[in-house]
This record gives structure tokens, C-alpha cells and sequence, in this order.
């Protein structure tokens, strides 16, 4: 089983972050890693994700000074090569239809690079987001929007 930084992720968030019951209980990243490796994950995989969690909890003042709403992203060739033009433009649409600030878009795009090897499409890109906007206090409303467009694609009948 080869399961990558973010398959962990997206199995923490719908299993621990964005349980329906909200019982108060909060495992400690000791618990977190010994529950992961329990279900199969590689301990060098449940380090690394415990990592870019530790990552998205920290201040996002730190990335960049903040942009402004007229700034216009110019993505470095690092980024480019990482987020082909599609995820590139669901990140400005993001931002454009308000689900994003400019600083929030910092910190999407921080967090993506900061998968390394995993490969980065749309679907993971929205995963990203929604854990970006779960982490931040006062996006309900982002989150929410979010949320179904992730949830969208996996709700569709199939054919």
C-alpha cells in the first residue's frame, strides 16, 4: 500500500477533525501517530503528516507579507512546475468567487508544495483548501462552500 502525506491527511480529517459528534476529545499527536500506524499508514508517511499539520497551525503571517485583494500571483517556476494550469486556475477562481483570501491562497499554496513527492490535481487541491479553511477561525461560511465542492464529485451516480 503506498498511501502519500495527503491520503493520511484526508484520513485524519474525515476521521478525527470533521467528526459529525464534537465529544471534545482532541489525541495528541502521540495518539494521533499511533492510531494511523495502526491502520497501516508507513511511520515515515504519519511523521511527515504529522509535520505539515504542525506547519498549517503556525502563523501564516510568516509565509509572505500579506497580499492585497489588487495584487496580482505570479507563480514561481517551482510552483508552476508542481500545479499545472489547472489547479493555477481553480486557485484564482477560488479567490475570485471569495471562498479564498489572498493570504489564505498563500497558505493553500504553501501546504501543496509542502507534499513534495505526492502529484497535485484538483481533487487534492480542494482537499487542501478545505483543511486550510477548516484550521482558520471565522470561515464557516468558506468552509461550507468548500466543502461541497469537494464533496460534489464523490456524491455523482455512477454510470
Amino acid at each position: 500500500m503506498k498511501e502519500g502525506v495527503l491520503d493520511i491527511l484526508i484520513y485524519l480529517f474525515e476521521n478525527y477533525f470533521d467528526a459529525e459528534t464534537d465529544d471534545g476529545f482532541e489525541p495528541d499527536r502521540e495518539t494521533l501517530k499511533l492510531e494511523l500506524e495502526k491502520a497501516g499508514f508507513p511511520g515515515s508517511e504519519v511523521e511527515r503528516a504529522l509535520c505539515w499539520l504542525e506547519e498549517l497551525a503556525a502563523d501564516p503571517d510568516r509565509l509572505h507579507p500579506t497580499p492585497t485583494s489588487r495584487a496580482i500571483r505570479v507563480f514561481a517556476a517551482l510552483e508552476q512546475a508542481r500545479l499545472d494550469t489547472d489547479c493555477r486556475g481553480y486557485l484564482v477562481h477560488l479567490e475570485q468567487v471569495g471562498i479564498l483570501s489572498p493570504t489564505q491562497r498563500e497558505l493553500v499554496i504553501d501546504r501543496l508544495m509542502a507534499l513534495e513527492g505526492d502529484e497535485i490535481d484538483i481533487d487534492k487541491l480542494k482537499w487542501v483548501v478545505l483543511m486550510v479553511l477548516f484550521s482558520q477561525p471565522g470561515q464557516e461560511t468558506a468552509f461550507s462552500r468548500m466543502e461541497d465542492l469537494v464533496f460534489e464529485d464523490r456524491s455523482g451516480a455512477i454510470h
